[in-house]
C-alpha cells in the first residue's frame, strides 16, 4: 500500500502550488536549483563534521516535497523531529495548513493535547539555537536539547537520546542523530568513527506508545530503518523508495479504541 502512496504526486505543481521554495528556511531558486526530483548525491565531506556538525547539507527538494505532501495528506496532528534543519520549516508549513483546514475537526472529535505541535529534538545547541530564534514567533513550534548516549536493544547497540519529550505523536520524522556528538561507548563500540552509521533505537522503546496509524519517515539512514524494521514488534507496513533514499513505515492495526478510530477515519483518503 505505502509503495503507491507517492504515485498522484506532481512534484513542479505541489511545489508551486505550497510554495516549499520559497519557505523562510530554504528561499531556492528553481531556475538555479535545476530538475526537482532529481536525487541530489552528499558529499563525502558532510559525512565527516566531528566533532562539531557546523556545516548545514543543501536542501533536497525532492525529499522536502514529499515529506509536506506525507503530512498534508494524511492531516498529521502532532509531529517529533529527530535532528533539526531544512524540514522543519517545511514540517511547521503543513502542520500549519492542517491547522486552517482541519481545526475544527480535530477540536470536536479527536483526543489530542498537542494539537498541530512540531517537537524537535537535537543534541547540538548551535542549531537549536539557531532554529528556535528563526521561528520563534510559532507558538506550535517545541525545541527540545537532547544529549545522545550508546545503549543497547536486546543486546543491540545503538544510540538514545535523552529527556524526549513527552507527547504522542502520529508522523515522526527521523533524521537525527549523526554518529557523532555520541557519549561513552559500550564495551569498547561507539558510532564515533566515519566507518560507522546511525543506529537510533528510541522508536523501538517507544512503539507500544504509538497508535494504530502512526507514520514514520526516514531520509537515508539504510541501515537504521533495517535495524527498525528487524526489532519493531507489532504490525508495521513498510516500503524503501530506493531511488528516493527513504523509508516510510505505517502502524497497521486495528483501532485501540473510539478515538483513534475516529482519527483513523479522518486520515482516511489516502489509505
Amino acid at each position: 500500500m505505502l509503495k503507491k502512496i507517492f504515485q498522484n504526486l506532481n512534484y513542479e505543481e505541489y511545489c508551486s502550488s505550497h510554495s516549499i521554495n520559497e519557505l523562510e528556511d530554504l528561499n531556492i531558486s528553481l531556475k538555479d536549483y535545476g530538475k526537482i526530483n532529481k536525487k541530489k548525491i552528499k558529499k563525502w565531506d558532510m559525512v565527516l563534521q566531528k566533532p562539531l556538525n557546523i556545516v548545514p547539507s543543501p536542501p533536497e527538494l525532492d525529499d522536502l516535497i514529499r515529506l509536506h505532501y506525507l503530512l498534508t495528506i494524511k492531516k498529521s496532528r502532532t509531529v517529533l523531529e529527530f535532528g533539526v534543519g531544512k524540514s522543519t520549516g517545511v514540517i511547521l508549513d503543513a502542520l500549519g495548513k492542517n491547522q486552517k483546514e482541519h481545526s475544527v475537526y480535530v477540536e470536536n472529535k479527536l483526543r489530542i493535547s498537542n494539537p498541530f505541535e512540531l517537537h524537535s529534538v537535537d543534541n547540538y545547541h548551535i542549531w537549536l539555537d539557531k532554529i528556535k530564534h528563526m521561528y520563534k514567533k510559532n507558538k506550535n513550534f517545541n525545541t527540545h536539547y537532547c544529549p545522545v548516549s550508546m545503549g543497547t536493544f536486546n543486546d543491540r547497540i545503538c544510540t538514545y537520546y535523552d529527556n524526549l519529550p513527552n507527547i504522542r505523536p502520529d508522523f515522526i520524522y527521523l533524521d537525527g542523530p549523526n554518529q557523532f556528538g555520541v557519549l561513552n561507548n559500550v564495551r569498547g563500540i561507539t558510532t564515533e568513527n566515519p566507518d560507522r552509521m546511525p543506529m537510533s533505537a528510541d522508536l523501538l522503546a517507544l512503539e507500544h506508545f504509538f497508535e494504530p496509524g502512526t507514520m514514520i519517515l526516514i531520509d537515508g539512514r539504510t541501515a537504521n530503518a533495517r535495524f527498525l524494521k528487524s526489532n519493531f514488534q507489532r504490525n508495521w507496513d513498510y516500503y524503501h523508495f530506493e531511488s528516493y533514499d527513504q523509508h516510510v513505515f505505517r502502524l497497521d492495526e486495528k483501532p485501540l479504541g473510539i478515538w483513534n478510530e475516529n482519527a483513523l477515519k479522518f486520515e482516511n483518503e489516502y489509505l
